[in-house]
C-alpha cells in the first residue's frame, strides 16, 4: 500500500501508523513460519521483477549499469534476505543466561520481542537494496513498517509501491511518498524505531526529530572513507580495487573510498596504475555502458564546485580515463586531485561522485594521524599484507568498518554488523545485530522454589548478617 500525504502529512502518517500499530497489538508477534513466509514472498518478487527494477534504477539516475543494481542492490538484497530465512530460528532463539551463585534454584533467559512499528527511510543512491534491506530486517524481526523511498527516485518507488503494495496489506508494510516536508513529518512520528540511511546533516535533522518522542534510531550516514596502501604494495593490485570501489555507482556510494593515502615514494607509480586500471575497467571512457552518470544536474554542480575550489586555491587536477566528447556531462570523467590542502572544501566534505584526493604519507603513523584528525568514517580500506602494519591501522583508527586489501567487500559479508560510529552513524541492520536492533531483548528471570534471598527480607536477623558477609566478601 502507498499513500502521497503532501496535503496534510501529518494527519494521514499518524492514521497510517495507528493502524499498523493497532494491527500489531491485535495479531501479536508472528511466529517463525510467518516471518519466513513473508522473507520468502519478497525475494520472490524480487526475483520476478529484476528487469523491471533495473530499468527503473536506469530511468531515476538517467544512466546507471544494469549489471552494477544487479550486483549492488538485488544481489546483496537476495543475499541478504537469504541469510535472515536461514539463520532466523537462531536469531529468535531464547538466550539463557547465567544466575548468581545464591539464586541457583531459579533461571534466567533473554528473549527477543518484536519492538512494534518500525519507520524506514531510504536515499536515492541505492534506491533498492538501502529500502528493502532494513524492510527485511525489520519483518524478521517480527515489526511492521512504514517505508519513506526518496523523493528524488519516482520510478523505482512507484515500482517498489506496486510490488510491496501486492505483497503485504497497508497495516504490516506501507510505503510513503512525499517531498522533504513529508519527509520531515516521517521522522517525528512516535515509531518504535527509526532507521535512516542518508547524509549526516539530514541525520541530524533526523535524529532530532525522533528525540522528541524518544525514538530509538539507526543512521547510516556516511563521511570521508580513507583508503591507505601500504609502502611498496603492488599498485595495479591496490588501484584495481580502489578505481571498483570508487567508481561503482559513479562514486555515489556512501563507503566509497573518498581520498587516498599512498607513501611519497610510490605516488608516481599510484597515478599510472590507477589510470590503467580506469581505462580496463571503461575501455570508452564516461561513454561506457557500464558506466554510470551523476544522479542530477544539482549533484554534478557541487561536484566540479568542489573542483574548482580546490584548482583555485592550488590543487593539482588530473582527468583520468579516455575521453568522451558529446556524452551527458553528468557523464563524469574520473579525475585525482594532488596537492590537496586544509584550507579546501574537498577536504573536509564527503565527495560522493569520482573524484579521487591524492596524499601522500612518510610513515604509516603519519598516514593514521591523518585518518584520526577527521570525524570517524563508515569505513576504512587498507590494501597491505604486512601483518603488525595491519594491526596498527586496525588499533590506531575508528572508523564503522574495514575492508583489507580490497573495497566496498565488508558490506557483502551477510554475518558481519554494518553500520557507522560517531558522526558516520549509529547502529547496525545486518547479520544478527541487525536483528537484536530492531528487536527488544526482554530479560526474564524465574524464580525457584527455594530462594535464598528471602532469607534477606525484614525483620532481619543472624542469618541475613551471614549472608551478607559471605555476598560481601
Amino acid at each position: 500500500m502507498t499513500t502521497d500525504p503532501s496535503a496534510s502529512p501529518a494527519i494521514d502518517l499518524a492514521a497510517l501508523l495507528a493502524a499498523q500499530r493497532a494491527a500489531y497489538r491485535l495479531d501479536g508477534a508472528p511466529s517463525l513460519a510467518e516471518r519466513r513466509a513473508n522473507l520468502a514472498k519478497l525475494r520472490a518478487a524480487l526475483i520476478d521483477n529484476r528487469t523491471r527494477l533495473e530499468e527503473a534504477i536506469n530511468a531515476d539516475f538517467g544512466h546507471r549499469s544494469r549489471h552494477e543494481t544487479s550486483i549492488m542492490e538485488l544481489g546483496s538484497t537476495i543475499s541478504g534476505i537469504d541469510y535472515l530465512h536461514k539463520h532466523l530460528r537462531r536469531m529468535m532463539r531464547p538466550e539463557k543466561r547465567h544466575v548468581a551463585v545464591h539464586m541457583q534454584f531459579g533461571s534466567a533467559r533473554v528473549e527477543y520481542q518484536p519492538l512494534g512499528v518500525i519507520g524506514v527511510m531510504a536515499p536515492w543512491n541505492y534506491p533498492l537494496v538501502l529500502a528493502v534491506m532494513p524492510l527485511a530486517t525489520a519483518l524478521a524481526a517480527g515489526n511492521r513498517v512504514l517505508l519513506k523511498p526518496s523523493e528524488f527516485t519516482p520510478t523505482i518507488n512507484a515500482l517498489l509501491e506496486e510490488i510491496l503494495g501486492a505483497l503485504f496489506s497497508a497495516e504490516q508494510v506501507a510505503v510513503v511518498n512525499g517531498d522533504a516536508a513529508v519527509g520531515a513529518a516521517f521522522s517525528a512520528l512516535p515509531f518504535d524505531h527509526l532507521v535512516f540511511t542518508g547524509s549526516t546533516t539530514v541525520g541530524r535533522k533526523v535524529m532530532q526529530a525522533a528525540s522528541e518522542h524518544l525514538v530509538p534510531v539507526t543512521l547510516e550516514l556516511g563521511g570521508k572513507s580513507p583508503v591507505i596502501v601500504e609502502k611498496g604494495h603492488p599498485l595495479d593490485h591496490a588501484c584495481a580495487g580502489i578505481v571498483f570501489g570508487k567508481l561503482v555507482s559513479g562514486g555515489q556510494t556512501c563507503i566509497a573510498p573518498d581520498y587516498a593515502l599512498v607513501h611519497e615514494d610510490d605516488l608516481a607509480g599510484f597515478l599510472t596504475h590507477y589510470e590503467a586500471a580506469v581505462v580496463a575497467a571503461y575501455p570508452d571512457g564516461p561513454a561506457s555502458e557500464d558506466y554510470t552518470w551523476v544522479f542530477n544536474d544539482r549533484h554534478l554542480a557541487r561536484l566540479n564546485g568542489l573542483l574548482e575550489d580546490a584548482r583555485a586555491k592550488g590543487a593539482t587536477l588530473r582527468e583520468i580515463g579516455r575521453e568522451a566528447p558529446g556524452v551527458n556531462p553528468r557523464a563524469m570523467r574520473p579525475s585525482l586531485v594532488l596537492n590537496v590542502s586544509d584550507d579546501m572544501t574537498i577536504a573536509h566534505e564527503e565527495i560522493f561522485g569520482p573524484i579521487l584526493p591524492v596524499f601522500t604519507y612518510r610513515t604509516l603513523g603519519e598516514a593514521i594521524d591523518v585518518v584520526e584528525a577527521r570525524p570517524r568514517p563508515l569505513a576504512l580500506y587498507y590494501f597491505g599484507h604486512d601483518k603488525a602494519a595491519q594491526r596498527q591501522v586496525l588499533d590506531g583508527t575508528t572508523s564503522g568498518n574495514v575492508t583489507l586489501n580490497g573495497t566496498l567487500l565488508h558490506i557483502a559479508q551477510d554475518d558481519l554488523p554494518f553500520g557507522g560510529v560517531g558522526a558516520s552513524g549509529i547502529g547496525a541492520y545486518h547479520a544478527i545485530e541487525g536483528f537484536r536492533r530492531l528487536s527488544h531483548a526482554k530479560g526474564i528471570y524465574v524464580q525457584g522454589r527455594w530462594n535464598v534471598t528471602t532469607l534477606l527480607r525484614p525483620p532481619f536477623g543472624k542469618m541475613a548478617e551471614r549472608l551478607l558477609r559471605f555476598v560481601l566478601r
